[in-house]
């Protein structure tokens, strides 16, 4: 469990040489791609979320982990599509139509992506349709929607209207966060939950798909 181990602190560390060298020596020990995985690169991005939650590092310390882990992640991906491991779930994430703000949505994205999600990032200026049908589509179980403008948030009740309109509640949940996004605006649009922040919006997304 040691080269594990080293290999959540290379993540931690954003040593990205390091999670490639490790990640190789990993399989060429014939350990399972799941557990390098899990115990691997998602036990240190989970470290790297934790510190970032309480302010111990901040934005390019998780911008550098991100990295380290996507270097480990081009190592394990072909072997995990061999052996049919899914991920824990797909989640469609984007800023919605009239907002071109996507510093906090990306953020979102990185973090997921180190919980273990499958993230099909749609980028900004998204009409409500696109995130409903790509949903569909992809079969993800989560619509994280995010905004920076106070004009642009109405467009999240849309997309909440929609995913209701086409009888996909329940299977499909909806999560909104942004700056002026508030708890109350949630309930409000009837979404299913608020992110306050990234570290948060993964627990929250943890949570919908019940893998707390």
């Amino acid at each position: 469990m040691t080269l594990l181990t080293d290999l959540a602190d290379a993540i931690i560390r954003g040593d990205g040489p390091r999670v490639t060298a490790l990640t190789r020596q990993a399989i060429g020990q014939g350990m399972p791609p799941k557990g390098i995985l899990d115990d691997g690169l998602i036990a240190g991005m989970a470290v790297v979320g934790d510190r970032f939650r309480v302010h111990e590092i901040f934005l390019p310390d998780v911008l550098l982990a991100a990295k380290a882990m996507y270097a480990g992640m081009d190592e394990l991906r072909p072997l995990l599509v061999r052996e049919g491991i899914p991920s824990i779930g797909k989640v469609v994430i984007g800023s919605v139509k009239g907002d071109l703000h996507d510093i906090g949505k990306n953020l979102v994205g990185i973090m997921l992506k180190g919980a273990g999600f499958e993230v099909l990032d749609l980028g900004h200026d998204v009409p409500p349709e696109r995130m409903v049908e790509t949903a569909k589509a992809e079969g993800a179980k989560v619509i994280g929607m995010s905004a920076l403008l106070t004009t642009t948030m109405p467009v999240m009740g849309e997309v909440v209207g929609l995913v209701r309109a086409q009888g996909l509640s329940g299977t499909v949940r909806t999560v909104v966060g942004g700056a002026p996004v508030s708890a109350d605006f949630a309930r409000e649009i009837g979404a299913d939950a608020y992110g306050f922040d990234a570290a948060n919006a993964v627990d929250v997304v943890r949570e919908l798909v019940g893998r707390r």
